[in-house]
C-alpha cells in the first residue's frame, strides 16, 4: 500500500461524514441566519431602548466627548438630546436588520448603517482615555471602557456579515 493510498473503507466513512453534515446544514445554514440577524435586532433594542435613560446618557460622555467624529453633536444636542437621538438611531438599525424577513434589501441597509456605527464605537478605543492600562501598556486594556468596546469588533463583523448577506440575496432575486 502506497503512502498516499487511502484505504477504502476511511473514504467509505468520509462518504458517510459528509452526507451527515449536509443533511445537518439544511437545518443549521438557516438558522444560522436567523440567529445571527434576531441577536443583532435584540442587542440593538436594547442598547437602543437604554439610551433613553439618564444613567446610559452620562456613561456616553467620556466616549463621545473624546471622540473628534462625536464630539460636535453635544454642541446641538444636551447629554439627553444626543443620547436619545441614538437610541432612536439604534432601534431604527435594529428594526430594519429584523425586517430581513420582509425584505434584504431592509437588512442590507440595517447591516451597513451598523457596521458604520460599530466602527465609531471601535474608534472609541484611540480617543478615550482609560481604554489602555498605563503600568502595563498596550495591549493591556481595562475592563471598562477598553473591554467594553472590544467586543463591537465581533459586532461590526457580524454587522458587514448582514449587509453581504442581504445585499447578495437582493443582487441574485
Amino acid at each position: 500500500m502506497s503512502l498516499f493510498t487511502i484505504p477504502v473503507s476511511t473514504t467509505a466513512a468520509v462518504s458517510v461524514w459528509r452526507e451527515q453534515a449536509e443533511r445537518v446544514l439544511v437545518y443549521a445554514e438557516p438558522l444560522s441566519r436567523f440567529s445571527l440577524y434576531g441577536s443583532l435586532a435584540i442587542i440593538y433594542a436594547w442598547f437602543g431602548g437604554m439610551k433613553f435613560t439618564e444613567y446610559e446618557a452620562l456613561g456616553l460622555v467620556p466616549l463621545v466627548e473624546n471622540s473628534p467624529l462625536l464630539s460636535w453633536f453635544y454642541a446641538l444636542f444636551s447629554v439627553r438630546g444626543f443620547s436619545t437621538f441614538l437610541g432612536f438611531l439604534e432601534i431604527s438599525i435594529g428594526l430594519l436588520i429584523a425586517l430581513r424577513l420582509a425584505n434584504p434589501i431592509f437588512s442590507a441597509a440595517g447591516g451597513l448603517l451598523s457596521a458604520g456605527l460599530f466602527t465609531t464605537t471601535v474608534s472609541f478605543m484611540i480617543s478615550t482615555p482609560g481604554v489602555v492600562v498605563p503600568e502595563l501598556g498596550a495591549p493591556a486594556i481595562t475592563v471598562a471602557p477598553g473591554q467594553f468596546l472590544l467586543k463591537d469588533v465581533g459586532l461590526f463583523a457580524a454587522s458587514f456579515w448582514v449587509f453581504v448577506d442581504s445585499l447578495k440575496t437582493v443582487v441574485r432575486q
